[in-house]
């Protein structure tokens, strides 16, 4: 068994890979959802061949990825509280479970905090609706480069979207308009998200472009990030982590914003990083493809991300840990673009499973249903030998 200071543990976070309905989905209009299997129908099945390894077809049946005869640690992960956005899934992950649900405006944002916002950010507003992010800047961009008011719009989701073209209002005035919003939006209208969307191009061939930032509210209780940072143990965020918690419990921050430059990222820091948690998001299943509803493309990148862990895998040494998940799921079959109320994949192996499939042996894992929050437990078993009783989740490596 690997000395503590030797533990290193990578939690890669496959953004909107739901596995399937949660029981209250129909409370969200999200019954039978089920984002992995929809999309191996769509595509005439996955080919997975390092998920599948590890499990992947052990969790659900799923067209293309056969059962494993010997899979790693495997099974689905639940929500315990409300939501199915980006913020719940992984402050859940790592032991945030918030009671009520944050504000949503399926009727665009009231009068009275338009003009409270109008007046935080000293930009004007136009659109005001739930709107796919692509439509709304394709619609509301040629009035915005005329006019310079933010292109404003939200989603079933908690959150306020401000689009801007680059040319119109550089990115550091965005994401200043943005601060404001969010310090303005607090009490009943503590909005889980504030996105900043700078653009460029020119009418008919707008772009969003990769300075995508989200100001976040605080976590509203101590996380499993905060109790490794108490241990003496780094939190590295790789692509919007430190974003998604507001920087609470994310010792650095490293860009992400495709899921090439994170898993560079990734990679990177597992030839710098001795002892730590490395924590990314893979965010283009969700952001690219599974909003746009774009099967090929939701495929293309789950294949490269299969090739990225089979790789990640034989760099493993005996004291790492490697866990695969997602937050939520974006069925491609279901009505709308919106996220959807779903149950997240668990993958888990450490280095010395990995090691021994290749010398021949058998990785031995077992099945596990849990709470997101597990995920968090065993980062923090792993890598600091405690538990944190008083939040929620268990250990699923001993």
């Amino acid at each position: 068994m690997s000395d503590l200071r030797d533990r290193r543990a990578i939690v890669l976070v496959i953004d909107a890979c739901g596995v399937g309905a949660l029981p209250d989905a129909e409370h969200y209009g999200d019954e039978g959802t089920n984002t992995l299997a929809h999309l191996a129908d769509a595509v005439g099945g996955l080919e997975l061949p390092t998920l599948q390894a590890l499990g992947l077809g052990s969790i659900l049946p799923l067209r293309g990825v056969p059962a494993s005869e010997d899979p790693a640690v495997h099974g689905r992960l639940r929500p315990l509280g409300p939501g199915k956005d980006s913020v719940s899934g992984h402050w859940e992950l790592m032991g945030v479970v918030v009671e009520r649900p944050a504000p949503t405006y399926p009727a665009g944002f009231p009068l009275e905090l338009i003009a409270r916002l109008v007046s935080a950010m000293g930009h004007e507003i136009i659109c005001n609706r739930p709107y796919n992010g692509i439509a709304a800047i394709e619609e509301f961009g040629a009035e915005h480069l005329r006019t310079g008011a933010l292109i404003a719009y939200t989603s079933q989701d908690s959150v306020l979207q401000l689009a801007a073209h680059v040319e119109k209002l550089p990115a550091a005035e965005l994401y200043r308009a943005c601060s404001a919003a969010r310090a303005a939006m607090t009490g009943e209208h503590g909005v889980g998200r504030v996105i900043a969307r700078p653009f460029t191009g020119v009418q008919g061939a707008f772009a969003r472009t990769d300075g995508r930032r989200d100001f976040t509210a605080r976590p509203p209780r101590r996380s499993y990030l905060e109790e490794l940072q108490s241990a003496g143990v780094d939190v590295h965020g790789v692509g919007k982590i430190r974003d998604l918690f507001a920087g609470v419990g994310v010792t650095s921050s490293h860009p992400g914003a495709t899921n090439a430059q994170a898993l560079q990222c990734v990679d990177e820091l597992l030839e710098e990083v001795p002892r730590g948690l490395v924590f990314a998001n893979l965010v283009e299943t969700d952001q690219v493809y599974g909003h746009r509803k774009d099967a090929h493309g939701f495929n293309r990148s789950l294949r490269e991300i299969d090739l990225q862990v089979g790789r990640l895998l034989g760099r493993l040494r005996d004291g790492d840990l490697l866990i695969v998940t997602a937050d939520h799921g974006v069925d491609l079959a279901h009505p709308g673009t919106d996220h959807t109320r779903e149950y997240a994949p668990l993958l888990a192996v450490t280095g010395a499973m990995a090691r021994s499939t290749a010398d021949g042996g058998r990785m031995g894992g077992a099945r596990h249903d849990g709470p997101l929050g597990d995920v968090g437990a065993t980062v923090l078993r792993w890598l600091a030998g405690v538990c944190a009783d008083e939040l929620p989740g268990r250990s699923f490596i001993s």
